[in-house]
C-alpha cells in the first residue's frame, strides 16, 4: 500500500549527538515531525522512522504486533550508536514506552530518555475482553487526533485494529516490568487534559523508573497530542535544554551546525 501524504520517515544526518523519535500507535511520524525537525535545525542528527502497519491502512496494522513496532526502533538505535557519540530516545505516548524499553535494554548506549504522554497500559473494561473479542470484531473508533489546537490535525487511522491493540496490551505490561532497569536522565513532559493516556500512566512511569535525574512538566494547554498542540513549542525548547545540559556542545544555533542532509517526504 502507498503511504498516506505525510506519513514519511524523517532522517537528517547531523553532528555526533543523535536522537531518535517514536511515534505513536496508529500515528506516524508526522506528529512528531516538527520536533524532529527544530532538532534537526540545531546540529543533532535525527532518526523519525515509520513503524510496520503505520501510515497506510488501519487494516495493515492489524496483521503487525509489538515485536514489529520494537525491533523497527531498535534497529535505527542500533545504527544510531554506530556513527554517533551518544543518542537520546524520545517518544509520543506508546513511541514513549518504545523509547523507555530502549533505555531499559541498551544501558549506557542511550544517554538520555524524554517522553510526551507516555502510555504504560490499556484502560478500561474493553481491554481485559481483547483476547476474545478481537476474534470477534476487527476494529473500533480511532484514538487519533486528541488536540485542542484549532485546524491542528493528526495523521493517524480512524480505526483501531483490536489484533494490534491485543499485542499493545502485552506490550506495556512488558514494558512496565523492565521500568526499574531505566536508569538515564528521564524528561516527561504530560497533559493533564489528555483524553488518550490517563495521569496514571505518567505516574506509574515515575514510580517505577530508576532515574535519578528527573524532571517533569505539565502542558496544561494541550491535549493527546501535544507536538503539534499549544505546547509543542515548549516541549522543543525543553528537550534541546535537556540534551544540550547532558551533551555540553551538542545543541547549536540554527544554521550553525554540522552541515546535513534531511531525507523524508
Amino acid at each position: 500500500m502507498p503511504l498516506l501524504t505525510g506519513a514519511e520517515p524523517f532522517r537528517h544526518e547531523g553532528g555526533e549527538t543523535a536522537v531518535l523519535l517514536c511515534h505513536g500507535f496508529t500515528g506516524s511520524p508526522q506528529s512528531l515531525r516538527p520536533w524532529a525537525e527544530h532538532l534537526a535545525e540545531r546540529g543533532l542528527t535525527v532518526s523519525l522512522p515509520l513503524l510496520p502497519g503505520h501510515g497506510t491502512r488501519w487494516e495493515d496494522l492489524g496483521v503487525t504486533g509489538w515485536q514489529d513496532w520494537y525491533a523497527e526502533v531498535d534497529r535505527e538505535l542500533r545504527l544510531l550508536r554506530d556513527r554517533s557519540a551518544r543518542v537520546f530516545v524520545a517518544g509520543l505516548s506508546m513511541g514513549g514506552a518504545l523509547a523507555l524499553r530502549l533505555a531499559a535494554r541498551h544501558g549506557d548506549a542511550v544517554s538520555g530518555v524524554m517522553v510526551v504522554n507516555p502510555a504504560n497500559k490499556v484502560h478500561g473494561v474493553a481491554a481485559h475482553a481483547l483476547p476474545v473479542l478481537r476474534h470477534l470484531v476487527p476494529a473500533t473508533k480511532g484514538i487519533a487526533s486528541d488536540i485542542a489546537k484549532p485546524l491542528s490535525r493528526e495523521l493517524g487511522y480512524d480505526r483501531v485494529p483490536l489484533h494490534a491493540a491485543h499485542s499493545l496490551r502485552n506490550f506495556f505490561r512488558l514494558v512496565d516490568g523492565e521500568l526499574p532497569q531505566v536508569t538515564q536522565p528521564l524528561l516527561l513532559m504530560r497533559s493533564p487534559q489528555d483524553h488518550v493516556v490517563p495521569p496514571a500512566d505518567s505516574a506509574r512511569i515515575l514510580g517505577r523508573v530508576s532515574s535519578t535525574d528527573v524532571t517533569e512538566i505539565l502542558l496544561e494547554q494541550s491535549y493527546h497530542v501535544a507536538t503539534l498542540d499549544h505546547d509543542a513549542e515548549r516541549i522543543f525548547r525543553e528537550s534541546t535544554a535537556f540534551i544540550g545540559r547532558l551533551a555540553p556542545g551538542a545543541v547549536k544555533e540554527p544554521g550553525l551546525g554540522k552541515e546535513g542532509t534531511t531525507t523524508g517526504g
